[in-house]
């Protein structure tokens, strides 16, 4: 019979960050998976993402210093940059299967539903267990207007064979501007669409025009305040309407968002709560249900759904299930919008620093002309910082450069450790560098 301690429905970074520790803790464990074992991050989102920025960064930087050392920008050929990404996402799936099989976890592939509290449904088998995680992330949304079939996803531009000459992005989120940034300095030109004039809302304002000054200088186009209607594929070619507005792409990808894969596992039946942010879940990550459990993108939370935050909650769960603690902590964490430039944040953000300004002190450093990026020759450098007048601490910061999350995660660190700008001062740090520039922003 398939009974087991716990049960983890979703084989991504959460799922398996939790299924060793409980299973070397001496659990009883399996582990459900429907789609490619290993999740998000490293088949379809983070990792061939970043493989494909590595390209777009040595063009970047080529390009910045040509007549300053080198003759001529390399390009970048797509088709072999993509199978150079397939040596990466291609063995993620099988090895991450064969990981857990290999330690002695059980592996169901399928798709999982609740029957009751201790029951699931897989396929054609049954498991009960004493506990489940649900840790299922999530997948793109959609616009839910007409024509929507005709877009594609960020997956599929993953996974592009050749670089359409014309794309558009419809959404302007952090995947819209990452897909942008590495499909301009491919060759193509591109839109982003947004329903507002507000894109990247969760950054600061100046910060964000910045960043859309460096990718419209790179041929990114920004169609403000425009809400797509419907959709049309018209001789192999999309076209994207809405009023006063119509553009024909060779390709478009909706990017409006994400959804929590929550509401196919029957949660209804069972009394877990879900909204359109996700399962809802206390501060030990457990459901309405005691002894159900949600960890990862799928959970409903004001925090960034990050790959290295699903695993801080694997982490505490791995401790939480055997042995119940205190509620779950998080530190202060970094986000970032990668490209070139990159635009990154920690803590107290710049909007909240203007609004109380008799708590906090805040400074723009423009670090352009600073060694560490001008002997680069990069066209923006700059940083906005958020100081604690009372305790001198550091207690926020935005940065923009092409090298803005090495200076974000120093500054998390600072932040998390309760650092003031005296003791950040008192520090040696080698130079030229990141870190030693560290002294002059606060």
């Amino acid at each position: 019979m398939n009974q087991f301690n716990t049960v983890i429905i979703g084989g991504g970074p959460a799922g398996l960050g939790l299924a060793y520790p409980l299973h070397s803790a001496g659990q009883k464990v399996a582990v459900v998976e429907e789609n490619k074992w290993g999740g998000t991050c490293p088949n379809r989102g983070c990792d061939p993402k970043k493989v494909l920025l590595g390209a777009v960064e040595a063009q970047v930087k080529s390009d910045q210093l040509v007549g300053r050392g080198l003759n001529q920008t390399p390009q970048i050929n797509w088709p072999q940059l993509m199978k150079f990404k397939q040596t990466f996402t291609d063995p993620v799936s099988d090895n991450s299967r064969a990981g857990l099989v290999s330690a002695g976890i059980e592996v169901f592939d399928g798709h999982a539903s609740f029957v009751d509290e201790h029951t699931l449904s897989v396929g054609e088998q049954t498991i009960t267990a004493d506990r489940f995680v649900i840790a299922t992330g999530q997948r793109p949304g959609r616009l839910n207007v007409p024509g929507d079939e005709y877009l594609l996803t960020s997956t599929d531009f993953l996974s592009l064979p050749t670089m359409p000459a014309k794309i558009a992005f419809i959404g302007g989120g952090y995947i819209a501007f990452e897909l942008a940034a590495i499909a301009a300095v491919a060759g193509a030109e591109v839109h982003i669409i947004h329903h507002n004039e507000r894109p990247l809302k969760q950054f600061a304002q100046a910060a964000v025009a910045e960043l859309m000054n460096q990718l419209e200088a790179k041929g990114v186009q920004f169609d403000l305040n425009v809400e797509t209607q419907s959709i049309k594929r018209e001789a192999d070619q999309t076209v994207i309407q809405a009023p006063n507005y119509e553009l024909t792409v060779d390709q478009a990808f909706v990017t409006s968002g994400r959804v929590a894969n929550a509401d196919t596992l029957n949660l209804a039946a069972i009394g877990v709560e879900a909204d359109r942010h996700g399962i809802v879940v206390n501060d030990h990550l457990q459901t309405a249900q005691p002894n159900i459990y949600a960890m990862g993108d799928v959970v409903a939370k004001r925090i960034p759904k990050l790959t290295p935050v699903s695993g801080f909650e694997a982490a505490y769960l791995s401790q939480e299930l055997v042995e119940s603690g205190a509620a779950i902590h998080y530190p202060e964490i970094p986000t970032v919008v990668f490209g070139m430039p990159r635009l990154a944040q920690v803590g107290i953000s710049w909007q909240t620093a203007q609004e109380q300004s008799d708590k906090y002190r805040s400074q723009v450093s423009d670090m352009t002309n600073w060694f560490t990026y001008k002997h680069l020759n990069e066209p923006l450098a700059k940083a906005w910082m958020v100081v604690d007048k009372q305790t001198d601490q550091i207690v926020g910061a935005t940065v923009i450069s092409n090298e803005a999350e090495t200076l974000v995660n120093y500054l998390t660190q600072i932040i998390n450790t309760g650092q003031t700008m005296k003791q950040v001062k008192e520090q040696v740090f080698l130079y030229p560098t990141e870190a030693s520039d560290l002294e002059y922003l606060g």
